[in-house]
């Protein structure tokens, strides 16, 4: 047996992988060799990891001989042909995609919720969770453990990185076509100056909050709410878990944002549940409204906890707590994820 576990990072040249590999030469090293793999595009390239320059490989089966661990962050149509054929080479497969989120037989897991569920997977893959799912449950999860969860209402205020570079570039170029121009007297004059150019999303996202993320699922619904709704009631082993998500777009380039209310199984006191997040891992609580304290996309953006303010309890239900939170999409809604569940992977060696 080698010493230290092959790894492999298939999605390598992308938003999410390019952030992976910052994270994999930030934490503690348990692997041997690092193989950079991606589309045939980008093969041949020289990406830096653990301050190295190497090679990016072609997607391939002889790419994928000898890897131990493979980290998936790729299009769902890639992961779904691609994946299988490295878990039947023998690599375990953390997947980033939405393909086995919901698989029987495929763990979905969180670290520091449900870190028993990796060593489950009669498939040899470990999906990670959708980044909004993630952007909350870790806070979440925190709280369940105490007070029993029994009801979740949710509206997510989504980066546009969650779409992607393509997200990325068409804010920006949005921002250009609007900056200097008198917007926000008439309607539709956001949309008129910047035409039809909407990139990945329905209407324009600069000066504006779009209320869709994702695809159109029964009963109006979106793919990524009802994401939400199935990854929570997984990730927390409640399968009947009542849940209502709203997903919105906003112009911030990085970190989503939610606002949480939850119902819990008794009564709840404030002054408990901040104690709970406080010391809960992977939590920042920022909680003083009076001193203008709460957390922001822009504190939060480029760490890896989630933050979490405004904690209150309900004005009606004293069994349900309000409270708002977030987490960049791109490290622990995605890329740090995938890294922890790996070390997990990894430490099963001895």
């Amino acid at each position: 047996m080698k010493d230290r576990p092959t790894l492999a990072v298939v999605g390598a040249t992308g938003v999410v992988g390019t952030v992976l590999l910052q994270i994999l030469s930030q934490r503690k090293d348990v692997w041997g060799e690092i193989r950079l793999i991606a589309s045939p595009r980008s093969a041949g390239r020289k990406v830096a990891v653990r301050g190295e320059e190497t090679e990016v490989l072609a997607l391939s089966e002889e790419a994928l001989d000898g890897v131990d661990i493979a980290l998936f962050d790729v299009p769902d149509e890639i992961a779904a042909q691609w994946v299988p054929i490295a878990a039947a080479k023998g690599a375990v497969v953390i997947d980033n995609s939405a393909v086995f989120r919901l698989d029987g037989d495929v763990p979905l897991v969180v670290p520091e919720v449900n870190p028993h569920a990796v060593r489950l997977r009669p498939r040899g893959i470990v999906a990670n969770p959708n980044c909004t799912t993630l952007s909350m449950i870790v806070a979440l999860g925190a709280l369940h453990a105490e007070f029993g969860l029994r009801e979740l209402v949710v509206s997510s205020y989504q980066a546009v990185s969650g779409a992607g570079r393509a997200g990325v570039e068409t804010l920006r170029r949005q921002l250009s076509l609007v900056a200097g121009t008198e917007l926000g007297t008439g309607p539709g004059d956001v949309r008129r100056a910047v035409g039809d150019d909407t990139g990945p999303f329905p209407e324009p996202v600069a000066l504006n909050v779009v209320p869709w993320a994702g695809s159109l699922r029964e009963d109006g619904w979106s793919s990524e709410e009802m994401q939400v709704r199935d990854e929570s009631r997984k990730i927390l082993g409640l399968s009947s878990l009542p849940v209502a998500v709203t997903c919105v777009r906003v112009p911030v380039v990085t970190t989503h944002s939610l606002t949480v209310h939850a119902r819990f199984q008794d009564e709840v006191t404030v002054e408990h549940a901040r104690e709970i997040l406080a010391t809960a891992p992977g939590v920042v609580l920022v909680d003083n409204p009076a001193a203008g304290e709460f957390p922001t996309p822009a504190d939060a953006v480029g760490t890896d906890p989630t933050w979490v303010g405004r904690v209150r309890r309900a004005l009606d239900d004293p069994t349900a707590l309000e409270l708002f939170v977030c987490g960049d999409n791109l490290r622990k809604g995605a890329a740090l994820n995938v890294a922890q569940l790996a070390e997990l992977v990894a430490a099963e060696r001895g």
